[in-house]
């Protein structure tokens, strides 16, 4: 029986905004390989990469951490929380809509489940478009699936708030409640309409709230 995986992330480039007013990672060597033949035999080398960059890069986790003081952070994080999840994935196309309220949840079974909202933004990634008036969620939206059980949620737009105010109350909402938020997928399109399991993985970062994940699916 064969297995189908799709990479649902971004590939992080140095230089690259994911979010703007946030600086671009910078990669680069901190050990590059004409060094390293100073300090190993002949025809041994090895690079050694440097990163820098804030945790809010790519494709990322937000854990309860992101927004309050006293959540558990990815140090915290179980990892039935965000790996070998049954997913369940939500049609909501910028082009018809831009606020996904709840009635794009309420035929769908999401209990102990990995939602995620296909809204097509990614097509504008790495553009300025990608920035203003993305598709989000809605409070009612966060409130029915934290009441209905999901376990995390993800998203293939900028960001699952409306981020025209200063208030963020999906983000408020589902991270109280210990449900995770992955935010800049893409490769949703790809996914298969009824059954498949998904997973984002970070490190194991203590005092962080948010970081990249390689997020992928398989069926």
């Amino acid at each position: 029986m064969s297995t189908n995986f799709i990479d649902l992330s971004h590939t992080i480039e140095s230089g690259m905004i994911t979010y703007k007013g946030l600086p671009a990672p910078l990669i680069c060597d901190y050990l590059s390989r004409e060094k390293s033949r100073e300090f190993y035999a002949a025809g041994t080398e090895f690079q050694i990469g440097r990163i820098e960059m804030v945790a809010n890069t790519g494709t990322y986790l937000d854990c309860p951490f992101h927004r309050y003081e006293d959540g558990h952070d990815l140090s915290e994080l179980a990892l039935e929380r965000c790996a070998n999840l049954e997913g369940v994935l939500i049609e909501a196309n910028y082009r018809q809509v831009k606020e996904i309220g709840q009635k794009f949840f309420e035929e769908k079974d999401v209990r102990g489940k990995a939602v995620l909202v296909h809204t097509n933004w990614s097509e504008h990634w790495r553009t300025d478009a990608y920035f203003e008036d993305h598709p989000y969620l809605t409070e009612e939206a966060a409130n029915y699936l934290k009441d209905q059980g999901a376990v995390l949620v993800g998203i293939d737009s900028h960001n699952i708030d409306d981020t025209r105010g200063r208030s963020r109350p999906v983000h408020s909402v589902l991270l109280k409640a210990g449900i995770l938020i992955v935010e800049h997928m893409c490769n949703l399109q790809e996914l298969p309409k009824k059954h498949f399991y998904f997973h984002a993985v970070p490190p194991r970062f203590k005092g962080v709230g948010t970081f990249p994940v390689r997020a992928f699916a398989v069926w």
